[in-house]
C-alpha cells in the first residue's frame, strides 16, 4: 500500500487568492456599512453579499 502524498495541499493558489479577495471585500464592506451608520447586522448582510458578489467577479476574471 502506498502512503499518501503529505505535501498535497488543500487548495490551488488561484483558489485561495479568490477567496482571499472575496473576504477582503466582504470585510471592506462590512467596516463601510457600520461606519456609515447601519447596524452590524445590516453590515454582515452587506458583507455576505460583497463576498458572494467578489468570489463570482474573481473567479471570472482571474484565469
Amino acid at each position: 500500500m502506498s502512503q499518501p502524498n503529505r505535501n498535497q495541499s488543500l487548495l490551488s493558489q488561484r483558489a485561495a487568492i479568490i477567496l482571499l479577495l472575496g473576504a477582503l471585500a466582504a470585510i471592506g464592506a462590512t467596516v463601510l456599512t457600520v461606519l456609515a451608520g447601519g447596524s452590524m447586522a445590516s453590515g454582515l448582510l452587506a458583507g455576505g453579499g460583497a463576498f458572494g458578489a467578489a468570489v463570482l467577479f474573481f473567479n471570472t476574471i482571474i484565469s
